[in-house]
């Protein structure tokens, strides 16, 4: 006899008053970052009805509004906080192409992306998903995965902002490779339809195959990128030899007494002075209280060896970061990176796209968490610390890691990488946005793959002339810069 049928008496009775209150609780956790789908109201549906409020063709919208800061000016507002005698590295690095003036200019492009359309459903997203922040690195067991590796700017916020930075960094990257223009939109309109299709193959899962779904070599196929494939093996066996004992062969030397230190190479890598070193080593007693309690053990049995600067990315330059020198007892290296976190360049923008801004907390949190809500398999040694007052995000330096330069593919091959890419970013959403609902919205057709296509063909034009913009300012004096570093 069925609970509540009369028969089932009184435990039956709290039986379904608790799977109730549970279904309830499960109910809060789903749906659209300001409010759930309308009671009754399957969430496929309620994604299709976002059409009638934000066509999917209005994605092709960007219109520069005359507050728009100076590109110049955001690019040197940008360097504040920063350390001054890395700056003119940093822009040194942007100067380089449009595509690199994309990657260090995160907070510019989201002032923006505030003002073209949204949806108003919610993801936790990337916040710097341009073409190269995508790449190959080892799990726990050595095996290689393939996913979004970058997540200084990780942020709740509107999906589409982390779709049309992808779209647009891959027209950019195909114009620097001297694709034409046909080739550079197909593959911001491919990557999109890859987003597209990835959504609605995982809007049929069960929830938990779709929420396990790993993103490995297999997705190559799926995504249509056998092109591709010849390239990805020879980045895969470039990656498997990329590792802390390679890194500490190359850039250590033995001392006087045993145990190793790590060799300058300025700029690149630079020794530090002892109270500095011992500030940093210290602050690891507090990022081994963040990792998993069954890696505490395996970190007990390394010593800290040794500690240095040094200078990372292209966005990252001018922050603190630190690669910090750990052996076993045989001697063997693991190199951690102790990397200032700062709060992310998103956030300033949400307001105007209708988002709350995060509450205040550890920034380096903030980044470990991101990374564990969009990727299915994390680095096992992630964790985080405070550093002089300031927060820090601690994770494996070297641990496997390859990538594929965009800029650098072939012009038959970009096509194929922004279809992996788009499958790559619609399974990190998936995590935290119901795919139901963007399946919904985005739907069968490509519409919505040609709105953001548009869109990343005008981005682009408009990131060409910032770029102009910044290479006068250094030509003219008004910008130091090293190139070439």
């Amino acid at each position: 006899m069925y609970a509540g049928s009369g028969g089932g008496g009184e435990e039956d009775g709290e039986a379904v008053a608790l799977g109730a209150a549970r279904s309830v609780r499960l109910s809060r956790v789903r749906g659209f970052a300001n409010g759930s789908p309308v009671p009754g109201e399957s969430a496929k549906d309620a994604g299709k009805a976002l059409r009638e409020r934000v066509p999917r063709g209005a994605h092709a919208r960007f219109e520069p509004d005359a507050g728009r800061p100076d590109a110049v000016t955001a690019v040197v507002e940008s360097n504040q906080g920063r350390l001054p005698e890395l700056t003119p590295i940093r822009v040194g690095r942007m100067a380089a192409s449009p595509f690199a003036f994309l990657r260090g200019s995160a907070g510019l492009m989201a002032y923006d992306l505030a003002r073209t359309p949204v949806t108003g459903v919610g993801a936790q997203l990337c916040g710097d998903a341009h073409a190269a922040n995508f790449g190959l690195y080892g799990d726990a067991r050595g095996e290689l995965v393939m996913d979004l590796n970058d997540f200084d700017e990780t942020v709740h916020g509107p999906w589409e902002w982390d779709v049309k930075r992808l779209a647009t960094s891959l027209v950019l990257a195909g114009r620097e490779t001297g694709a034409g223009d046909g080739i550079c939109e197909r593959a911001a309109f491919d990557a999109v339809g890859a987003y597209r299709r990835t959504m609605r193959l995982l809007a049929k899962l069960p929830a938990l195959d779709a929420w396990n779904a790993i993103a490995d070599e297999e997705l190559v196929s799926h995504a249509d990128a056998q092109d591709l494939a010849g390239t990805l093996r020879k980045v895969g066996e470039k990656a498997r030899n990329n590792t802390s004992g390679r890194f500490a062969e190359r850039s250590t030397e033995p001392v006087e007494g045993g145990g190793r230190r790590f060799l300058a190479a300025p700029p690149v890598l630079s020794r530090i002075s002892d109270e500095e070193a011992l500030s940093v080593a210290s602050s690891l007693a507090e990022y081994v209280d963040t990792v998993a309690d069954d890696r505490v053990p395996l970190l007990a049995r390394y010593t800290v060896q040794d500690v240095a600067f040094r200078v990372v990315g292209t966005g990252s330059v001018g922050t603190r970061s630190y690669v910090v020198l750990l052996l076993d007892h045989r001697g063997e290296p693991l190199i951690l990176q102790v990397k200032e976190a700062r709060p992310s360049v998103l956030v300033p923008h949400l307001a105007t796209a209708g988002f709350a801004a995060p509450e205040p907390d550890h920034e380096g949190r903030r980044v470990v968490r991101g990374q564990k809500r969009m990727q299915v398999v994390s680095d096992m040694l992630l964790g985080w610390t405070t550093v002089e007052g300031r927060p820090f995000q601690v994770r494996q330096f070297r641990n496997r890691k390859g990538s594929v330069d965009p800029a650098a593919l072939a012009a038959d091959q970009l096509d194929d990488y922004g279809r992996m890419t788009g499958a790559l970013l619609a399974r990190a959403h998936a995590h935290s946005a119901d795919p139901r609902v963007l399946a919904g919205y985005c739907g069968k057709n490509d519409e919505f793959d040609a709105g953001v296509a548009a869109f990343a063909v005008a981005y682009a034009d408009r990131t060409e002339a910032d770029h102009a913009a910044l290479l006068a300012a250094v030509r003219g004096g008004r910008v130091a810069a090293e190139l070439g570093v």
